[in-house]
């Protein structure tokens, strides 16, 4: 053990450059607006500093946000314009949260950099922020996004769900150009963030593959839990962490709750009782205290770099947005 800690800081600096040379995809880059607007970074990270100070909840909105637009048209913020039938009024959108921390953060660069950085990016660079400051490790962001100028919400239909087996969810993953082990990683960004009675209330009542009674892979006595938390007829829009303990940091404490029959999702769970996901849960918790942690840190941004450069607009495609709840 003395051995590993001696390690360890190298360790650590090695996998994040890891992280960093892969941070690169096709039309983005690391450091794309190092001329045109060289403290892009900083205002996005200091406007999400300031609201997560005064929100924290704001963390897990953000990076939620991110994953949804990158699932319809890429990502190119089209789930940051208004209107009618847009993608943030279809219902897998309806409870997101944070649009008010992108539209400061654009405010703030037009002022200082007008016409130059994508609500694509801005989107990009304040999930890795909300990551960090919850704990979790830092990656680099390639940018140079483009923002699109569609959002339909009947294009969302192929966002993940809550009831999706680990077959219909490696399909959803797979066609974005993502693996078993980004699904597992990105999943595993639940352990931030909560989730409404609603969306898991059936797994303690009436879960249909058993008829009357609960779910069999939630443990009994987090089940108990949970229907303290979330009654049969009671308020369906109560929040409850997903990651029972540890809701407000980033770590493996969502990974060990699936093992200990703990997960709050249907969908989550399946990720512990399917054979083909089960591996991954057990490599990011990790047999030594603290490397599990550090491994899941270090592919999380991996997977979220190659999650950021799906369907990305660049040169000439799309647009910049003025505003970013509206095209030009």
């Amino acid at each position: 053990m003395a051995a590993l800690h001696s390690y360890f800081p190298f360790f650590l600096l090695f996998l994040l450059a890891l992280v960093t040379s892969t941070a690169q995809g096709q039309g983005t880059r690391v450091g794309f607006y190092s001329k045109t607007c060289p403290k892009a970074e900083e205002i996005v990270r200091s406007t999400v500093q300031s609201h997560f100070r005064s929100e924290p909840t704001i963390a897990p909105g953000l990076l939620r946000m991110h994953f949804h637009d990158c699932f319809v048209h890429g990502c190119d913020a089209s789930i940051l314009i208004s209107g009618s039938n847009t993608e943030r009024t279809a219902p897998p959108n309806s409870l997101l949260r944070g649009y008010e921390v992108i539209d400061d953060a654009k405010t703030k660069l037009e002022a200082a950099c007008p016409g130059v950085v994508s609500c694509a990016d801005i989107l990009a660079l304040t999930a890795r922020d909300s990551v960090v400051l919850t704990k979790g490790l830092s990656w680099a962001v390639p940018t140079g996004r483009r923002d699109g100028r569609i959002s339909l919400a009947s294009d969302t239909s192929n966002l993940p769900g809550f009831t999706d087996s680990v077959d219909v969810q490696k399909k959803k993953f797979a066609d974005k150009g993502l693996n078993t082990q980004d699904l597992v990683a990105l999943v595993g960004g639940h352990t931030i963030g909560t989730s409404a009675c609603q969306f898991f209330r059936y797994r303690l009542y009436n879960f249909t593959t058993t008829g009357n009674g609960a779910d069999p892979t939630i443990s009994p006595a987090f089940l108990s839990q949970l229907r303290a938390l979330c009654p049969q007829n009671g308020d369906g829009s109560k929040r409850v962490v997903l990651d029972t303990g540890s809701g407000t940091t980033f770590d493996v404490s969502y990974f060990k709750n699936l093992m200990n029959g703990r997960g709050v999702l249907e969908s989550d769970q399946k990720l512990w009782t399917d054979a083909s996901t089960k591996t991954y849960v057990q490599r990011f918790v990790g047999p030594v205290r603290g490397l599990g942690g550090l491994r899941f840190g270090v592919e999380f941004g991996r997977s979220m770099v190659k999650m950021s450069n799906i369907e990305v607009k660049t040169g000439t495609q799309g647009e910049i947005r003025r505003v970013c709840s509206a095209v030009n």
